[in-house]
């Protein structure tokens, strides 16, 4: 191998390592979580958020575990090389973020979310956007094509059968929300 081979090498074995010194264990969702009405979903989740004049671009992806229900459940994101990098868990009242290295409480799930992004997303509304339909939380208006708007965003459920879902955030900043599902719910 030559030293040039060997440098690259190196350097992502050094990568892998870091990645795995920042990661959370694994947890099983706690009893209260799983129970036969809750959801459990898998797939990859991105999320973007503009630049504006305060503040900088955000955003990212990772791959989704997602139990429970909006009102008790547990999500898990993982890096793309399948490290644990963060956790939440909620239930009403409390909302808890586990990332390498602290917790963080935080009181509803809009504000983990605005804490984390800079926007909040409606994380109660996404167990029924994710199924197709707008959540009954909230006024919706249906699109001409398949979808709806709802609470400031709207969700393009045209690629449901596929698996994904697009939402977009109407007015400033334009941040955009996809998830594409390991199997259509």
């Amino acid at each position: 191998m030559s030293a040039g081979g060997f440098r690259c090498l190196a350097v992502a074995l050094a990568a892998l390592m870091l990645s795995a010194c920042a990661s959370l264990k694994p947890a099983a969702p706690q009893s209260e979580v799983v129970n036969a009405s809750s959801e459990h979903l898998t797939g990859r989740i991105s999320v973007q958020v503009p630049a504006t004049l305060s503040s900088k671009a955000q955003g990212g992806a990772a791959s989704f575990e997602l139990w429970g229900t909006a009102e008790r459940g547990q999500l898990e994101l993982s890096s793309p090389l399948g490290s644990l990098i963060a956790r939440a868990r909620w239930q009403p009242g409390e909302v808890l973020l586990q990332v390498p290295g602290e917790d963080r409480q935080y009181d509803t799930l809009d504000s983990l979310t605005q804490g984390l992004l800079g926007e909040a997303i409606p994380v109660a509304a996404l167990f029924d956007w994710l199924a197709g339909r707008a959540w009954p939380g909230a006024a919706a208006v249906p699109l001409p094509q398949q979808g709806f708007e709802q609470l400031g965003w709207r969700v393009d459920t045209s690629l449901l059968g596929e698996g994904l879902i697009k939402a977009v955030k109407l007015g400033e900043p334009a941040t955009s929300l996809r998830i594409k599902l390991q199997s259509s719910p």
